[in-house]
């Protein structure tokens, strides 16, 4: 007894520091490399013992102990021997040693090697062996089983009693119990341990187990003992068993006994054992101790517990393994269950184990009060392991537990008292740790020191019922569901990372626990706040004077996505917290039942709300009512409990909300991120109460709690939760619970440039009562606050004042945010949000567009107009600028041109006077192809080109020669000749190609282009036909020699060509050329095709008027065609019908009845030489003679009209010699005198220019030409200063509408200015009229660009809403407001229109200067 006293002191006292290892390893056994242990000393021989044996005479071997000695026969001794040589000692197959006497002693002692071969045997109560090496082969045995001697005075490892419980020795052996009402199984026990001390090197006998009788031991016997001392190797492939021996079903088992090997090397996987024996109950296992410093393989070792045929789940504890190289201790009952212990005793202090392994249902406690364990290296708890501290009956003691790391997979720790764990990795799986404090305040707090990792996994729990602290410095992680950690006070505190997965629990206190000496006392009936939950202590500890339940402290980060429920919660000292959306912080239900506030009750058993942050709902029954629960606590920095329905003492009465508290005055929350919920709402009732007198009761709801929160930045997400509800009353007529209180306490507000926004509040915030049974029950809301804002900040979360608000005091009322100034607005501009908010007035603002400059939200243009005095005079000056200037270029163009002769005359080749200045009078031989008036008379034929010289439709001869030039021809050389001609004549696709995209694009230089290439052609063809072409196709010899009798032309327009033919003066025939007369009817087809630029006009060159000057005078002749182009030019394309009539009517009035003096006549004429080809217009000359002479004729072949004649295109009978014209309309291929009733079948043609015709067509002179140059000169510089202020205007909109009115069309708002210039300053009225209708031409097309820059600013300043209208808008100081952005595209437009018209008289003044060609007095025409 003296003996186990001392133990408990030396446990107590021997204690050291652990260092610990960071990584999860569950192999049984560590090796560090030890240096190779010098070998024990040999086995001295008892002194008592008889002289070693010999060989052959005693053990009946051969050989000798000092070579070899072979034991070959069975050896039945009696007693204790020692066997010693120097040699070997073999013991051949199937041979056995036997010493069947309990403690009976075998002792070897050899220099050699020992070899126990196949199937031979050792049994002996001990076995002691020395040798260099030793050899246990397949099927050998060195069996002590039962055969134990007597144990060491002073152990108790016999039971007493007739219980037949088993015998202990490394464990406790079983005791079944037969009456368990009194105890438990855990209780009681068989047979103790000893030989703690002997633990590295056991040398005792097992014990014996109990019997079930008085009067016969049917106890097991207890192992024997086994020693092994080997220098080199061994061999183990067969058995060493200590095991103890069945008790049956009347005795319990032997404990095991003891086995020690010592070697260098150890090979094989042969079996040791020290188990227990099986019994009524289950003997202890023994002890195994292994100094092997080198293992080639692991051979089995057993040291379980006996199983208890009287108690099948309680078996007899495990023995103890010990390695001595690793210094590791295991403990392994091989999966078979007990209730009974196997002890930790006396832990060394002199040198540490390394670990300690606790697996397979073994059952381990530390039984001492006070004690320590302690190891170097890991403690590993698995597969049903159970480490105790302390006794369940007398939970009064501390203990200390010291390692690197305790590992735990589906195993226990039990705690009865205080434990102070320090450890740097704590791992659970399946695992659970209980710590029960037994209800003594003084050692009711633990400390769980992990400094590096803490991982719970797989429903693992913690769990203490007094005060818990778990300090570390690392990773707290509860990984998922059924993980939990939970205390009456929980502390954890010093981790940098804090994470509770999904179905984890954080809980203070317990849940459903009976109040107790641990119990936390709330503080309901304070109305004060406590100051620590305002001004916590920075040490962390567990302080049961506190009124926190559970704080986090000192940890960086928190994640929660599982539960954290407390009554007070505190988070101290920590970085952030987020919440994810499975996760939850919650005091719901664990305020006061009573309170501050406490409800009432009426005798009918109805009560009222609890009452916070409001009134408790009122409880009503039978129209009698009572009040609810009063309001208490300070809105502006709440921090008390919610308070219940009163009536503390009743189970069923509910309690108001808990407390939490998240940051602190001088620590503040960085940022707090909630997606889950956070509620410290009230409880509702359950049930509703029946008392004695059946009468129902219906409590009312808890009010809520508190939510106290001092942050830095908070993010709510839309689906979170942040609420502190009343409990709904009952359905009796219980009144609900008032709403508690949340404030935001916000530190730091960054405010001016550093301001940003704190609070992101996408969920619900609720602070509502609890409902009742009606709406007079409901309990009235709580309050919901914020810190006091600084200046320009406002609200619950301290936003910025609205835009156009200024505060420039301290608080939260949104009636602080005063409104800006109105008169210091600019009327384009709009207030902006300022970062921090506007402090003070004016208040900040900028400009409704970029296009707009501060500080007065101008244009560039509007700038420009305000440098300059505003709208009025900036538009007077500009157009005194534009005069002067319009003055100024007026004078520099009648400058430029005044050396320029505009009305001059020169002599024609018949003597006439004739002014060149107009281009209608201009004939062909001014064109590009002059002629002699003698070359008129060798004149044989004119043949005119087909097709209008288009892209689509170039000039082209027919192949078949008419009948006029046949005898002059040869037929098959002027087909060659003509395909030559159509060849050099058609265009490039290419060319076609450029002007449709010009077209499209830009028809002005369409126009250029296109002339451009017709001028190449007609080039070509003068050059071709002039000295390329042999003129093989004519017969006369001179004309071949002489390249000169073909000749081309072409009007200057180059829409018309002709070939003439001529005689080459050797072909000797009187009737060649036909005499004039002959060649009538004649047509003349006009050039231009009625577009204004290439109006129709009739060309008169030297040899058709040498021609015609044979019927009429010269005068008369170059007269008529003077009026009748002056006419033609007034026909519009597109208009024929209408325009042609006119021209129609002055032939009948002015030209024939001068014509029929000299016996000639003309009629319009339309020419056509298929259906698929293009019309061609012009006249026909043909003799009056011919008409009255003929009348018969006239009458098959005309059909008379008012103004004109129809000819039958198969039937010309004008003339002597009708062959003539019949073959000349063939070969147009069809010709048609236009009168009345045709002119109503015009086919109309229109072009781009057709449609326009509004604006650009062809008009009479209206004179006052240096007025018009002028009034064109002020419209062409207004035009320029309109363009570019409206470019400006689009500028100050954007970049990409200036882009689309200069480029569609592409930059043909550009060019009008200077192609207006080129046309005023142009040499001539020729040269002046061309180039002013390309002017007019630019003029018209740049109208898209205007109408493209009308759409972009219509599209801008009627799609936004950017526009506001002044009021009060004052007529002499009008302001370029966006209502008026119009005014400068409308203007150009405007400008652009007025061009066009005055360019028209512009160009008819230049073109006509003899007025009287549109006289309507035809004696006045041919009198000028």
């Amino acid at each position: 007894m003296m003996r186990f006293v001392f133990f408990f002191i030396v446990l107590y006292v021997l204690t050291a520091y652990p260092k610990l290892i960071a990584s999860w390893d569950e192999s049984p056994i560590r090796f560090y490399n030890p240096p190779t242990p010098s070998p024990a000393p040999s086995p001295e021989p008892n002194p008592d013992d008889e002289s070693s044996l010999s060989c052959a005479d005693d053990l009946h071997g051969v050989g000798s102990l000092d070579t070899t000695c072979k034991l070959v026969a069975d050896l039945n001794l009696t007693g204790d021997h020692y066997i010693s040589g120097k040699g070997n000692l073999d013991v051949l197959p199937g041979v056995r040693l036997v010493c069947n006497v309990p403690g009976c002693s075998l002792t070897v002692n050899i220099s050699g090697n020992f070899s126990l071969a196949e199937n031979s045997t050792v049994i002996a109560g001990s076995f002691r062996l020395a040798a260099e090496n030793a050899d246990f082969a397949v099927g050998s045995a060195v069996d002590t089983t039962g055969l134990g001697g007597e144990p060491p005075s002073g152990a108790s490892g016999t039971p007493e009693g007739v219980d037949g419980a088993g015998g202990g020795y490394g464990g406790r052996g079983a005791c079944c119990l037969s009456d368990t009402t009194a105890k438990l199984p855990g209780d009681v026990w068989g047979g103790d341990v000893y030989g703690w001390s002997y633990l590295e090197k056991p040398e005792v006998y097992g014990s014996r187990g109990g019997s079930t009788s008085n009067e016969v031991d049917y106890g097991g016997g207890g192992g024997g003992m086994v020693g092994m001392e080997v220098l080199g190797r061994v061999g183990l492939n067969g058995s060493v068993l200590a095991d103890g021996d069945s008790g049956g079903v009347k005795g319990g088992g032997g404990s095991g006994g003891s086995i020690f090997v010592m070697a260098h090397k150890m090979e094989g996987n042969g079996r040791i054992s020290a188990s227990g024996g099986d019994g009524y109950a289950g003997g202890g296992g023994g002890r195994v101790s292994v100094h092997i410093y080198s293992r080639q393989s692991q051979p089995k070792i057993f040291i379980h517990g006996g199983s208890s045929f009287g108690c099948q789940e309680n078996a007899g504890a495990s023995g103890t393994l010990y390695d001595v190289v690793s210094e590791s201790l295991t403990i392994d009952n091989e999966n078979k269950t007990t209730f009974t212990d196997t002890l930790l005793l006396e832990f060394p202090y002199h040198r540490l184990f390394t670990n300690l392994y606790i697996q397979n249902m073994a059952k381990v406690a530390v039984p001492l009060r006070w004690s320590r364990v302690q190891v170097q290296g890991s403690i590993s708890l698995s597969n049903g392991g159970e480490l105790n501290f302390g006794l369940a009956r007398y939970a009064s003691s501390e203990f200390e537990l010291f390692a690197e790391e305790v590992l735990m997979s589906n195993s226990v720790i039990k705690v009865f008292g205080a434990l102070r764990m320090t450890v740097k990795v704590f791992l659970m799986l399946k695992s659970r740790m209980f710590i029960d404090g037994g209800g003594v305040t003084m050692l009711g707090t633990s400390m769980l020191d992990i400094s590096n990792l803490l991982v719970l996994k797989e429903s693992s729990v913690i769990q203490s019922n007094g005060n818990l602290g778990v300090h570390g410095q690392g990773l707290l992680h509860l990984r998922g569901a059924g993980d939990t950690i939970e205390a009456q006070r929980l502390i954890l505190s010093l981790f940098y990372s804090i994470k509770v997965g999904a179905g984890a629990v954080l809980r203070g206190p317990l849940q459903n626990t009976s109040t107790g000496g641990l119990t936390p006392k709330l503080y309901c009936q304070r109305e004060d706040c406590p100051v620590e939950l305002l001004h916590p202590p920075e040490d962390c500890n567990v302080n049961a004077s506190l009124p926190f339940t559970l704080q986090i402290c000192r940890v960086e980060d928190i994640t929660v996505e599982g539960l954290i429920k407390g009554s007070v919660i505190h988070f101290h000292l920590a970085r952030t917290v987020v919440v994810r959306s499975s996760g939850t912080i919650t005091g719901d239900g664990m305020g006061c039942k009573g309170g501050v506030g406490t409800g009432r009750f009426l005798r009918s058993g109805i009560g009222s709300g609890g009452g916070h942050g409001g009134k408790g709902g009122s409880g009503c029954y039978n129209h009698t009512c009572i009040e609810g629960g009063d309001s208490y606590g300070n809105a502006d920095l709440p921090c008390e409990l919610g308070s219940g329905s009163g009536d503390e003492e009743s189970s069923d009465s509910v309690a108001g909300g808990g407390i939490i508290v998240i940051g602190s005055l001088e620590h503040p929350l960085s940022s707090l991120s909630l997606e889950g919920t956070i509620t410290t709402d009230g409880e509702s009732p359950r049930k509703t109460l029946k008392t004695i007198s059946n009468t129902s009761l219906g409590p009312g709801g808890g009010s809520g709690g508190t939510v106290l929160l001092f942050l830095r930045s908070l993010d709510i997400a839309k689906p979170a939760i942040l609420s502190s509800i009343g409990g709904n009353g009952s359905l009796k007529g219980g009144g609900g619970g008032s709403g508690g209180r949340i404030h935001f306490h916000w530190s730091d507000i960054p405010t001016g440039d550093v301001y940003h926004h704190i609070a992101n509040v996408k969920g619900r915030v609720y602070v509502r009562g609890g409902l009742g049974a009606s709406e007079d029950n409901v309990g009235e809301a709580g309050t919901l606050t914020g810190k006091a804002c600084p200046e320009g900040l406002y609200g619950l979360y301290c936003e910025e004042c609205p835009v156009g608000t200024y505060k420039n005091v301290t608080g939260s009322d949104k009636a602080l945010c005063s409104l800006c100034p109105a008169r210091d607005l600019p009327h384009r501009a709009v207030y902006i949000t300022v970062r921090g908010g506007v402090a003070e007035a004016p208040c900040p603002y900028q400009c409704v567009s970029d296009r707009y400059h501060m500080p007065h939200c101008y244009t560039t243009l509007e700038e420009l107009i305000y440098t300059f005095g505003g709208p009025w005079l900036f538009g007077i000056l500009l157009v005194v600028l534009l005069l002067l200037l319009a003055l100024v270029f007026s004078v520099a163009r009648m400058k430029f041109i005044s050396g320029e002769e505009v009305h001059g005359a020169t002599t024609t080749h018949h003597g006439s006077q004739i002014d060149h200045s107009f281009p209608f009078l201009e004939s062909l031989n001014e064109v590009m192809e002059t002629s002699r008036v003698e070359e008129s008379q060798g004149h044989m034929h004119r043949i005119y080109f087909l097709g209008p010289n288009t892209f689509s439709e170039p000039w082209h001869l027919s192949h078949t020669p008419p009948d006029e030039i046949k005898e002059i021809v040869y037929e098959a050389a002027f087909n060659g000749f003509v395909d030559e001609i159509n060849a050099i004549a058609a265009y490039q696709w290419w060319e076609g190609a450029i002007y449709i995209m010009l077209s499209v694009l830009v028809y002005p230089l369409a126009w250029s282009w296109q002339q451009s290439r017709r001028r190449l052609k007609f080039q070509k063809l003068r050059d071709f036909v002039r000295s390329e072409y042999d003129h093989s196709c004519l017969r006369s010899c001179r004309s071949r020699a002489l390249y000169e009798g073909l000749k081309v032309a072409a009007t200057p327009d180059l829409m018309l060509a002709h070939l003439d033919f001529f005689l080459g003066g050797d072909e000797k025939r009187n009737d060649l050329p036909p005499p004039v007369h002959e060649r009538f009817p004649m047509p003349l087809v006009f050039g231009g095709d009625g577009s204004y630029m290439a109006y129709y006009s009739l060309q008169s060159d030297d040899i058709l008027t040498s021609l015609l000057s044979q019927l009429v005078p010269p005068t008369t002749w170059y007269r008529f065609v003077a009026g009748l182009n002056a006419q033609l030019r007034l026909v519009q394309q597109g208009k024929l019908r209408s325009t042609f009539r006119s021209v129609m009517r002055w032939i009948e009035t002015h030209g024939n009845p001068a014509l029929k003096r000299n016996g000639v006549r003309v009629d319009l004429a339309r020419f056509q030489t298929s259906p698929s080809s293009s019309c061609q217009y012009g006249i026909l000359v043909q003799t009056i003679v011919d008409e009255v002479a003929s009348p018969r004729d006239v009458n098959e072949t005309e059909q008379q009209h008012p103004w004109g004649v129809q000819i039958d295109n198969s039937s010309l009978h004008f003339t002597q010699s009708p062959t003539s014209s019949i073959n000349h309309f063939r070969h147009r291929d069809g010709g048609e005198i236009i009168d009345i009733g045709s002119l109503q079948f015009l086919k109309e043609e229109k072009d781009v220019l057709s449609l326009l015709s509004f604006l650009i067509h062809n008009t009479k002179p209206v004179g006052h030409q240096d007025l018009v140059g002028l009034v064109i000169s002020v419209l062409l510089l207004g035009d320029l200063t309109l363009m570019l202020l409206t470019l400006l205007q689009l500028y100050s909109i954007s970049v990409l509408d200036v882009f689309l009115a200069l480029f569609i069309l592409p930059l043909s708002i550009l060019f009008p200015f200077p192609a207006g210039v080129s046309a005023l300053f142009s040499h001539g009225p020729r040269r002046s009229a061309g180039r002013t209708r390309v002017y007019a031409l630019w003029n018209i097309t740049s109208l898209v660009n205007v109408v493209v820059a009308f759409v972009c600013g219509y599209i801008h300043y009627h799609g936004s809403s950017a526009g506001k209208k002044i009021p009060y808008l004052q007529p002499w100081n009008i302001s370029m407001d966006e209502n008026e952005w119009w005014i400068f595209p409308g203007a150009l437009f405007l400008c652009k229109v007025l061009q066009s018209q005055l360019v028209n008289w512009h160009v008819a003044n230049l073109e006509i200067q003899d007025y009287s060609l549109y006289s309507d007095d035809s004696e006045l025409f041919w009198q000028s």
